[in-house]
């Protein structure tokens, strides 16, 4: 049983904003899964790194992508995953967990021909809330993405990340990433720093070399395609050059009109200091939730605030319902993961603060399923018989090109 079948009784009588039902399948329970069987014909392949709790890669599973394998270090997210595994939560229970760093992955461990690369380098390197270190942060994982897309060869790529890395700060670098991921066959050499490898790189686009993925990136708020939450993020997506395809972000949805935090979550019981729990799984009173500068909560007749880890690891006063008379409180965690788009059947079985780590890292489910969507749709569009196609240049095995 994945909820409680009064708990679904009373999610099928809501009366929701008629613009919203369809693009909010991620927060509304169990109508989520009678959207699955249009997947079953015709599945497309993809590897997830920083999988995290698993909001993008669900949104993809949605979208019609197959995980061959989904890689994540952290242990809490990993077992979020295997509960719900456990639990046969429909979207992930076939989902192969690598808990592992995705530094020391093999993927030649994958036999299987990819459709698409996806995932969120961690974000604090360049979030507007960290240390804003860059690529001096050892948590910049961004190469580890150029080397996904070297060693598989998918014919897409999604990336996801932060506002902060469009700040003028890191103009310098996100040219680089953005080098890289076009030319990922054209490695960094050994004690070579990155300033030198973007130069060579630069050469080659001027030079009028062949890309070997047309790359695009947008600044997307999810309020804008129907998720309750003003979330701006960084999508970086990318398509083979050899497949010729024409492509470009979804239309806005809800740029007319955005969910309030009251449409996502005014069903939920009431929870407070003197009711601190309820029979809805993750849904219970969390205290210590206070105003101060900078951190005055959401309010429900608007969007949420961006949900957020935090600098440290643990969310702060921007996980926070503004009650409009004075008070607030803290979003439960099944609060938190409406916001997200989360189905109501995905438990979060760790502490309120890992969950909410967990939840404030986290791609909207419905964001992840438009953009899989799309990108699913276009590499349908452009099918070829053989998906690897033909090898585009391997630069390492043209020493004109290797020495440029």
């Amino acid at each position: 049983m994945i909820c409680e079948d009064s708990f679904l009784s009373n999610r099928r009588s809501r009366v929701w904003p008629s613009t919203s039902v369809d693009n909010c399948l991620g927060i509304f329970g169990i109508s989520v899964y009678n959207k699955c069987t249009f997947m079953a014909s015709k599945k497309l392949r993809s590897v997830e790194l920083f999988t995290g709790a698993g909001g993008l890669a669900m949104g993809l599973e949605l979208a019609g992508f197959e995980h061959c394998a989904a890689i994540e270090w952290d242990h809490d997210s990993c077992e979020t995953i295997r509960e719900n595994q456990r639990q046969n939560f429909p979207l992930v229970k076939n989902w192969n967990i690598h808990e592992c760093d995705v530094r020391n992955f093999d993927y030649s461990t994958i036999q299987e021909d990819i459709d698409l690369v996806a995932g969120g380098p961690p974000c604090q390197p360049f979030s507007l809330a960290g240390k804003h270190k860059g690529f001096d942060d050892s948590r910049d994982m961004w190469s580890e993405a150029v080397r996904s897309t070297r060693e598989l060869n998918p014919r897409a790529f999604i990336f996801e990340n932060v506002k902060g890395l469009l700040r003028h700060a890191f103009d310098t670098y996100f040219a680089y990433i953005l080098l890289q991921l076009s030319f990922p066959s054209v490695a960094r050499k050994k004690n070579e720093d990155w300033i030198t490898h973007s130069r060579r790189l630069e050469k080659l686009e001027k030079n009028g070399s062949k890309v070997e993925y047309r790359v695009k990136f947008k600044l997307l708020n999810a309020a804008d395609y129907g998720v309750p939450q003003k979330r701006e993020r960084v999508v970086i997506v990318g398509f083979r050059s050899d497949l010729n395809v024409t492509w470009d972000f979804p239309t806005p949805t809800h740029s007319h009109r955005h969910i309030t935090v009251n449409d996502a979550i005014s069903d939920l019981p009431n929870i407070s200091s003197t009711r601190p729990t309820s029979k809805t799984p993750n849904h219970s009173f969390q205290k210590g939730a206070r105003f101060y500068k900078g951190h005055t909560g959401s309010r429900l007749d608007e969007s949420a605030k961006t949900l957020k880890a935090g600098a440290h690891g643990v969310p702060g006063g921007e996980n926070m319902i503004d009650n409009n008379d004075g008070t607030c409180r803290y979003f439960s965690v099944r609060e938190a993961a409406r916001l997200q788009c989360f189905p109501d059947g995905y438990i979060f079985p760790g502490s309120w603060s890992a969950s909410m780590r967990q939840l404030g890292n986290a791609v909207p489910v419905l964001l992840a399923k438009v953009l899989g969507q799309s990108v699913a749709n276009a590499l349908r569009d452009n099918s070829i018989d053989d998906k690897k196609g033909t090898p585009i240049l391997t630069y390492g095995k043209h020493r004109e090109l290797q020495s440029a």
